[in-house]
């Protein structure tokens, strides 16, 4: 397999991890639970928060978060998941 196979496969893995990470956010969400900031808790329920805390682990990993505690770690890889998802109101990702 050639460098920019390896690549390609690897673009489209991240893309359907942050997408998976997007779908099972969107699917627990409850818009009206944002606070003054726009900060928005998201309660993620078992067997999905076991998906989501893997997925938020590998997306640390592979972008060298780190924080002071696991909780911090997972909080940045997830603001940078969002990120590249485009999670907000004038996404087209939200439009189903």
């Amino acid at each position: 397999m050639s460098a920019a196979e390896q690549f390609e496969r690897a673009a489209v893995l991240g893309v359907a991890v942050a997408e998976e990470t997007r779908r099972l956010l969107r699917l627990h969400m409850v818009a009206d639970d944002a606070g003054e900031d726009g900060t928005v808790l998201v309660d993620v329920p078992y067997p999905d928060a076991v998906v989501v805390t893997a997925l938020l682990d590998v997306a640390a990993e592979c972008f060298g978060e780190r924080g002071e505690s696991v909780e911090e770690t997972r909080q940045a890889a997830l603001e940078t998941l969002l990120g590249l998802t485009g999670f907000d109101s004038e996404s087209q990702l939200n439009s189903d």
